[in-house]
């Protein structure tokens, strides 16, 4: 395949995107990232966007004021393809641009409702809508995002379905970690892990207020609650009120590349979120290390989660129905095992990152193609 250049607008910080560009760097193709956040990815072109001393701290409005720049730091570049990731901020610079083809990456709370509000307010939809009017090639990771997109007037043979992707070769079953043992001190107990962050829309308090339920019945299983938040606090107070503290461990961030050693020191894996955009990364990223998983009646987990076939899908804030899940599993390691066996094999087929990056080269070669006709 020729290589291309490519030109992403993207936050340069955050790991789905790093993860995305280095697909293409490893190609062979040359690739540009145009970014707000500073970061440096072996292999890219970095070009930062800097705003004046006097408007650090700049409003939205006040880096529309960078058009401009960017407009002719494109023209500059000449990519044969320009791709921002997210609607409503690299997504509008990119369009009033203008370069083609221009391809775009809806993120889920891009064009989902606001919380708070029942629709998308009126400025950001028509933010939307005049920005994907312009694309050439719309991408989500979500049927009902496609829906979405579809309500905000982009036709449907323009838009596809593009995971993010599991690195199946790095998220895989492997030997049993001593990680646990080693950081925490947890042996040979049955371990829980819930690797989403402490905000109010992951509900890790129902998980919290499960603990006692479960350790009633399985009195010697630990829990690993990883990830930060505004809730972290609180949460700790919850586990000391329950009388649960001593079988919980908040271990805070862990840094994706440490992930798959964790995973593979526990037996069962929780999301209990009020909301996704698609399947969330981290349950994928269990899945494909063979656990079972639960997870809420939210987004497209259904079309991941088969309830009682590799895993369980619970409905959420409720504390009760969870902990008879994770007792289930925690006391039935053959059906653990089915469960696992099953998601390794659904990630390998439908949610690989190397199958999905390469679905997008190929679309990337076909525009380019059609754009030079």
């Amino acid at each position: 395949m020729k290589s291309m250049r490519i030109c992403y607008l993207a936050n340069a910080a955050s790991v789905h995107t790093v993860r995305w560009v280095k697909y293409f760097i490893e190609k062979g193709h040359e690739v540009h990232i145009v970014s707000f956040e500073e970061a440096t990815i072996k292999g890219a072109t970095m070009h930062i966007l800097k705003l004046p001393v006097l408007v650090k701290n700049a409003t939205f409005a006040l880096k529309l004021a960078l058009v401009f720049q960017i407009y002719i730091l494109l023209r500059r570049i000449k990519p044969d393809v320009v791709h921002a990731h997210y609607v409503t901020n690299y997504g509008l610079f990119s369009a009033l641009s203008n370069c083609k083809p221009f391809v775009l990456t809806a993120w889920g709370s891009d064009i989902l409702t606001v919380p708070g509000e029942r629709f998308l307010s009126k400025i950001k939809r028509l933010i939307s809508k005049l920005v994907l009017s312009r694309t050439d090639l719309v991408t989500c990771d979500a049927e009902h995002m496609k829906a979405a997109l579809n309500q905000l007037g982009v036709q449907k043979n323009k838009i596809v379905l593009i995971f993010f992707g599991v690195d199946t070769k790095k998220f895989c079953p492997r030997q049993k970690s001593d990680v646990l043992e080693k950081k925490f001190g947890i042996g040979d107990a049955p371990v829980v892990i819930s690797l989403r962050n402490l905000e109010p829309l992951y509900d890790v308090e129902s998980l919290v207020k499960s603990i006692p339920l479960v350790l009633r019945e399985v009195p010697k299983s630990k829990f690993i609650i990883a990830g930060r938040g505004s809730e972290e606090h609180r949460l700790k107070e919850l586990a000391e009120s329950l009388g649960v503290s001593s079988s919980v461990n908040f271990i805070g961030f862990v840094p994706n590349d440490e992930l798959p050693q964790y995973l593979n020191s526990v037996d069962v894996y929780v999301s209990t979120s009020l909301s996704d955009a698609g399947i969330a990364a981290s349950t994928a990223e269990a899945m494909a290390c063979g656990l079972p998983v639960i997870v809420t009646d939210v987004a497209d987990n259904r079309k991941w989660v088969t309830d009682g076939e590799n895993g369980f899908v619970v409905l959420g804030k409720a504390p009760e129905i969870l902990a008879e899940k994770i007792i289930y599993l925690l006391k039935n390691e053959h059906i653990r095992k089915h469960f696992g066996e099953a998601n390794r094999h659904i990630i390998e087929e439908r949610n690989n990152y190397y199958k999905e990056m390469k679905k997008m080269e190929t679309l990337y070669t076909e525009l380019i193609r059609r754009r030079r006709k």
